[in-house]
């Protein structure tokens, strides 16, 4: 709760909103506040952009699982 008193709070429990809302007798869409200039927008890349050959996209290289020993595989 601390974060909500000095104005910049990492994150909220559910519960705390729900306490916050019957005490002020409001509903929680009454509390929250859009503010989408602050969530950076996802990037477009190319969808027709092949892989290279040593097997690196955009994204990065290619993951390759490896049997560790001594582990027990996923099911299959």
């Amino acid at each position: 709760m601390s974060g909500l008193w000095s104005g910049h709070p990492a994150s909220i429990k559910l519960d705390e909103l729900e306490v916050i809302c019957a005490t002020l007798g409001c509903e929680v869409g009454e509390l929250l506040l859009r503010e989408p200039e602050s969530v950076p927008q996802p990037v477009q890349h190319d969808q027709d952009q092949a892989a290279s050959a040593d097997g690196r996209t955009a994204a990065g290289p290619a993951v390759t699982p490896r049997p560790r020993p001594g582990r027990s595989l996923p099911p299959r």
